[in-house]
This record gives structure tokens, sequence and C-alpha cells, in this order.
């Protein structure tokens, strides 16, 4: 045992690190999302009830699984039912053990084989993830389960009341349990449709927490934060993965410029405007490593070219130093990959920065005619930024207050009020 300085700080730090592997493995050996998230909350109030007065074990980690499990199987045992649950418990525990004196890093697969997997955690992402439970499900169980956040933590991040997201919680675990998915990894031929999807549920907490769509802020710092450390995780899981790479560095260099997308009284600052100065250097050398890495296994994918755009971003140290070209030309790559009236829309902006509004505009205005984004503020907000550059003020007017009808974040609506005021005083 070492001498603890503060075993609660060590305690709330191992929880954010700990908590989703504990977590992943009970899930595995009982197959009981509730129950072995319930055991591994005790085991984190057990450290804190004892630690402070024993010290911290060496292998804190490895206290906190073992622990859980322990009162997973008393849990069990009072229950007086699954017996054979708990002789699976002992049963994987000794054949662990077995294997943790050889390889630390090895596990155990479902049948009792070595798994090529290091960890878990990787099947609980695709598990929480799988095509077969709704979108929003996906995202508040791996918030859940691998990042440890509370159910009324992921409720308020969302803004949806909190009795609304348990119910998602609810109806997706027992989702897994009747439809029989599996906790595992999907197969080779599986693998890339599902890896796509898991970062793309990745992504989406990340933006959420990057350009909250509703609420006072701008920014959720929170979203981000485990986005990022849960991209971690899986390109640490999956380290030949181009695409998980990728991912993980586009998050690193969009966040990177985080501290400069507000003022001091939290107003949105556009790209354009940005002190420069304020954007974290060493978060874009470490995106642009990842990219570099990524890129050199030759399997380029959307996530990869996204973070290539967000690197000519950063890379250019004032707004007129920026590669408009070659940033609306990996849109057009983008295009052909995935072929989505967003990405239409970004390369629309991209083209208009690099040709002229007028080329801009006529993109823009095609993608009006075709309905597809008509309840997408950023299309009308993107349009009417156009329409204002080329002094058509009464135009521009009409676009801001579309926009506004759909914008529900409070720092946006301020910004788009201010420019609906300029073009109307014009």
């Amino acid at each position: 045992m070492s001498s603890p300085i503060d075993p609660h700080a060590v305690v709330d730090r191992l929880f954010r690190e700990e908590q989703g592997r504990a977590v992943a493995t009970l899930i595995r050996v009982l197959g009981d999302f509730d129950l072995a998230e319930e055991a591994v909350q005790e085991a984190f109030v057990t450290a804190l009830e004892t630690w402070p007065s024993r010290g911290i074990p060496d292998n804190p980690g490895a206290w906190i699984t073992t622990t859980a499990r322990n009162r997973a199987i008393d849990r069990l045992r009072r229950r007086k039912r699954l017996v054979e649950k708990s002789e699976l418990l002992g049963r994987e525990a000794a054949i662990e053990a077995e294997l943790a004196a050889v390889d630390p890093e090895a596990s155990i697969d479902a049948e009792g084989d070595v798994s090529p997997i290091a960890d878990d955690r990787l099947r609980l992402i695709f598990t929480c993830c799988h095509p077969a439970l709704a979108v929003d499900a996906r995202v508040a169980l791996t918030l859940r389960t691998l990042g440890g956040l509370s159910t009324p933590e992921i409720a308020r991040a969302f803004l949806v009341p909190e009795a609304t997201l348990a119910q998602r919680l609810v109806r997706a675990k027992r989702k897994i349990r009747d439809a029989g998915i599996p906790y595992r990894v999907p197969p080779d031929h599986d693998l890339p449709e599902r890896l796509d999807g898991v970062l793309r549920v990745l992504y989406l907490v990340f933006n959420e927490g990057y350009g909250a769509s509703s609420g006072d802020r701008l920014i959720r710092r929170e979203l981000c934060t485990e986005a990022i450390r849960l991209g971690r995780v899986l390109v640490d899981l999956m380290p030949d993965e181009p695409e998980a790479l990728g991912l993980l560095a586009l998050m690193l260099l969009h966040d990177a410029r985080r501290e400069a997308r507000t003022g001091p009284d939290g107003s949105l600052v556009l790209l354009e405007d940005q002190d420069r100065s304020r954007w974290n250097r060493p978060r874009i050398d470490e995106g642009r490593e990842l990219l570099d890495r990524a890129l050199r296994m030759r399997r380029v994918g959307p996530m990869q070219l996204q973070a290539a755009i967000a690197a000519l971003h950063d890379d250019a140290l004032t707004p007129a130093e920026t590669d408009w070209q070659e940033i609306a030309g990996l849109y057009a790559a983008l295009r052909r990959i995935e072929p989505t009236p967003i990405v239409e829309l970004n390369r629309a902006v991209a083209v208009a920065m690099a040709s002229g509004a007028d080329a801009g505009l006529v993109l823009v205005d095609a993608l009006v005619a075709s309905g597809q984004l008509d309840e997408y503020p950023y299309l009308h907000a993107a349009r009417a930024d156009l329409l204002r550059r080329l002094g058509r003020s009464s135009e521009a007017g009409a676009a801001y207050e579309r926009a506004l009808e759909l914008t529900t974040n409070e720092a946006e609506r301020t910004f788009l009020d201010g420019r609906l005021a300029e073009v109307a005083g014009t």
C-alpha cells in the first residue's frame, strides 16, 4: 500500500479513468448493465470509505474491478437466484487471474477463449452503438456506461427531462437484452460499417459540446472533453484503424480553437475574427501527428478528410492565409465519399471564400431549391451571409430572420440578431 495524500482526488480521477473498464468487464460476465453499474458504484463508495485509513492499493484499478465483482456476487446471492452466474464469476476470476500473470493485457471472451482485443471497453462501445438502437439511445448509453456520466448529467447536457433520458436508457438496455444483441466486436466483414456508427456517435457527442444545439451556452466543455477521452480509448484499442485516428485528430484540431470561439461575455466569435494566439498549439500538433499517422495507412475516409480540412484552418496564422482552394477541393473529395447536403453546404461556403460570394451563392441556392435542408438554420445563415457580402441587404435580412426562427442556442441567436440589425440599417 502507498500512503495517500488525497484519496478523494485519486478516487475522482480513477472514476473517469477506470469506471468504464470495470463496468465493461462486469457487463461481459453478468450480461446485466444495471447490476454491473451498481456494483462498480458501490466499489468506488467503498474506496472512499477505506482508502483514507488503509491507503491506496498498488493497483487501484484492479482493486475497483475485484471489489465490484465481489459486490455483484453478494447481490446475486442476496437475490437467491442465478447461482450459475456466481459460479461463472468465480471461474472467470480464476482464469483472468491466471492470464494476468502471463499477459496483463489479455482478456477472455464469453466462451472462455483468449481474445485478441485487449479491453472489454471495445466490446461495450460496439454494443452501445449497435445499429438496432436509436441514435439518441446510443449516445446516452455510451455516455452512461463508458463515460460514467450520471443520468441527470446527460439529461442536462442534451437539455431533455431527466425522466425522458432515463426512459431512453431503460429502453436501450431492454433492447440489448430482448434482441440478444451480442456483447462483442463485430466480425471483420461487418467491422467497417459498425465502426462508422461508433465514430459517428462519438463525433455527435463532441459536436453537441462544441456547438450546443440549444441553451444559453455555445460550448459545453464537459461533452467535448468526454468525447475526446472516449476517442482516445478507441484509438488505444484500435491503433490500426485510420478512421479512429482521424476522428480523434478531427476533435483535437477543432477543440484547439475552443477558447477563442467565445468572447468574455460568452458571445459567438466567428473563425475569421478569432484571436489565433489563443489557439492551443500543442493540441494542434497532436491532431496533426494523428492525422499524418492515419493518412500513412492509405485508407482515407470521411473523418480523415474532415480532419485535413480542420488542419488547414489551424495552419493559417491569419484568415488571409487560409487555403480555401484546397479546402474546397477536400470538400469535393468528401462529397464523393459522403454525398450529403451538409457536406455540399460546407463545400459551397468554401467555394464562396475561394472564388467569390456569387459562386458560393449559386451552390447554396441550389440547396435551398432542393428543400433538403429547409429546417437547418446554418443553411439560411450561410445564405444570409453571402447575400450580405454581395450588398443584397433586404434578401439577407429575410434569410437571417429564417435562420433565427430555427435557432435555439441563445449565443447564436444573439449573433444573428446583430447581423439582422446590421443589414436592416444599411
